[in-house]
Formats: structure tokens, sequence, C-alpha cells
């Protein structure tokens, strides 16, 4: 089953940019939107809409300069408000109400949507993020950023991605191939990149990592909230989702992962499929 493509153009600074998506399933289905990490493209979601669209309708958007959306002309603008702000337009787009699934980053924009006046989420799936990001998980992702990042082949990129997302867990070699080939853009010169715009890192290379408190956010969620944690993630510490447990989340260990969960796996799938009907 392929997804179908849309897009959408929302306001930012003055200036109207393009914001790509996919969507599977039925568009008269609940509606669950996915929102995936950092580097990270909504083609990461693929295996999971494939298995739920006999039930939902599974919308994976492209953050700003990452995939098929565009990119920004100020890498300052790469920062969580953005993207909150741009998917604010896709939410409206769909005009429903809507349960939200976020990896990482993904998840940091859900508990913003989710802490909002006025908000229309109906559940929160938050894959290994919680609201106390811990510095040492955020090093590790900036220091990735100063390693190889263009590449000969396929192959190489290939290689290169499971190394950096080894966290993802225990694939098959074609969900590597798959996630390799969404991951992957074409320079001019024939050689590959990964699929965003490298300006992302600049914000993240310019300042030191620390802890970032989320908790004020959290304390405003009031829908129903199932936390996922790879059992070896360095971005969602225990203490952290025992917290989030204490205040009403289900959660979810994940073995075999880190950061973040691939989300490919049947248990998983089963888990969040039963978390969406209420189950």
């Amino acid at each position: 089953m392929w997804p179908r493509r849309g897009e959408l153009h929302y306001l930012l600074h003055g200036a109207f940019h393009r914001l790509a998506y996919v969507e599977t399933g039925s568009p008269a289905a609940p509606p669950l939107l996915c929102v995936h990490g950092l580097t990270r493209t909504g083609r990461d979601f693929d295996g999971l809409a494939e298995a739920l669209a006999d039930e939902f309708r599974v919308i994976a958007p492209d953050l700003p300069g990452r995939g098929g959306s565009d990119w920004l002309p100020d890498a300052a603008l790469y920062h969580p408000a953005t993207y909150v702000q741009a998917l604010s337009y896709l939410l409206a787009l769909i005009e429903k109400p809507v349960a939200w699934l976020g990896t990482g980053l993904g998840g940091v924009c859900g508990m913003v949507v989710a802490a909002s006046p006025g908000q229309r989420l109906t559940r929160l799936v938050l894959n290994d993020v919680g609201p106390l990001i811990p510095a040492a998980g955020q090093a590790r992702i900036r220091d990735s950023f100063r390693q190889q990042s263009v590449f000969f082949d396929m192959k190489a990129l290939e290689r290169r991605l499971r190394a950096l997302h080894a966290g993802f867990g225990p694939l098959t070699d074609a969900q590597w191939a798959h996630l390799a080939r969404y991951s992957a853009r074409r320079m001019p010169d024939g050689r590959v990149t990964f699929h965003y715009d490298p300006a992302i890192a600049r914000p993240i290379l310019e300042h030191e990592t620390t802890d970032q408190d989320l908790w004020a956010f959290w304390a405003r969620v009031r829908i129903p909230s199932l936390v996922l944690r790879g059992e070896a993630s360095d971005m969602l510490e225990p203490d952290t989702l025992a917290r989030m447990q204490a205040s009403g989340a289900q959660a979810l260990m994940v073995p075999g992962a880190g950061h973040a969960p691939a989300l490919m796996d049947a248990p998983t799938i089963a888990a969040i499929r039963a978390f969406l009907h209420g189950d």
C-alpha cells in the first residue's frame, strides 16, 4: 500500500513555505498524525501506517527543512515553535480531532500542542521522549552532526544510517534499505547525503547542551498518553518515565531498542493500536 502525497503552505515570518506529507488509510477513518524525530522524515512511519491503515488515516509530515518540505531561509528558524506553527496548519487541514504520535522532536511538538488551550488532540503517544531531555543524549546527537554526512553511494549511506540509528532496534535488511532510501538526497555531483537541510544542525552546534525541562508543558496535558521507551534509551530516563506514569500516563518498554524505537515490530504496533482504541 503506497501512501498518498500531499502538501500545504504555512505562513512563517512574512513568507509562505511548503510542508509535505504522506497519508495512508481511508480519509473517513479517525486521523493519526505521526511526527518524526530531529533528522528523519515522515516516511519513517510507512510500516506503522500500513499496519494501521485498516482502521486509521495515518498522516506523516516532513518537518520544515526535512524530506520534501521547504528548507527555511534562516537556520535560527529551526526550533520547536516553528514546527508547531507549521503543524498547526496541518491540524487545521485535517479538521477533526486527531491522535498524535511523536518520536523525539515530534513528541516534544506533541506535548506543546497537547498543552495548548483549545487543542483538539484525542490521544498522545510519545516515542522515547518526555518532559526532561537529558544533556548527555542531546550531546550524542550534537556530536553526530560533526561526523561524515556525504557518501559516494547508497550502500555507504546505509552503513552510516545503521550505525547512527542503532537505537531503532533489530530491523531487517529490507527495513534498513527502506529507511535509507527515504533518508537520502542525491547531490549535483552524484554523491548522496541525508535528506535534510544541513542548517538544522547550526542552532544545536552553537550551544552547549543542558537538560531541557518541559515539565510545565506536561503538567497541562489532559489527554490519555502512552509513553514508549527503548530499554537502552539515553533520551528518556527511567525516573522521568516513572514520574510520567505517576501522573497518569501508560508506559511500554521496547526491548532491544535505544533512542528511538523504529515502531516496526508487531508487539509495539499492537500496543499502539490498543491504546488508540482506548484499551
